[in-house]
């Protein structure tokens, strides 16, 4: 196996993230890989970004010289894409927990949903989740929440480019942001 990156320059790699691995545990597995099958004695890896463990999705690990620039990599324009079920809640915001609320949807249309979605276009503050990976006092926000504690979390200015429905099948419609 070859790794893609000059051992002098560095360089870095895409991954995608598995389902329950946090992103500790992926940057382990490489330095392992990088030890133990290349022969790579000293090589400083990082990653761009923290997903939560039960999250997948593109993590960027940085190697050698590359680590400097991680904060570059994580100021890059990113886009998510995802389902979401209209009518129902979880204490989570996803399918960690169960749902826990349902409400009547027969009033909502495409086109409301549509507009509702354009709305957070442009730049506005925006709260995490608690079940994220915002760090609260050195510990992750979602190690904290799983604990059943409610961590504080401050709104944090975030720009949203672009939020389009990409299929809009009431009560699920999926997006692109």
């Amino acid at each position: 196996m070859n790794f893609p990156f000059d051992e002098k320059e560095g360089g870095f790699l895409l991954v995608n993230k598995p389902l329950t691995w946090t992103s500790f545990q992926v940057v382990n597995k490489i330095k392992y890989i990088a030890k133990h099958d290349l022969g790579l004695k000293k090589l400083k890896i990082g990653h761009a970004g923290t997903l939560d463990p039960l999250a997948t999705g593109l993590l960027i690990i940085c190697m050698g010289k590359y680590t400097k620039r991680i904060e570059e990599f994580q100021q890059q324009v990113k886009e998510y894409t995802g389902t979401f079920v209209l009518g129902s809640t979880t204490p989570s915001y996803d399918l960690e927990k169960s749902i826990d609320q349902h409400y009547e949807t027969a009033h909502i249309t495409a086109e409301m949903v549509n507009k509702a979605a354009k709305s957070f276009e442009g730049e506005i503050m925006q709260i995490p989740p608690i079940f994220s990976a915002v760090k609260v006092d050195g510990k992750r926000a979602y190690d904290l929440a799983r604990k059943d504690k409610t961590p504080e979390l401050a709104p944090k200015p975030i720009t949203i480019y672009e939020f389009e429905i990409t299929r809009c099948e009431l009560p699920d419609v999926d997006f692109r942001i």
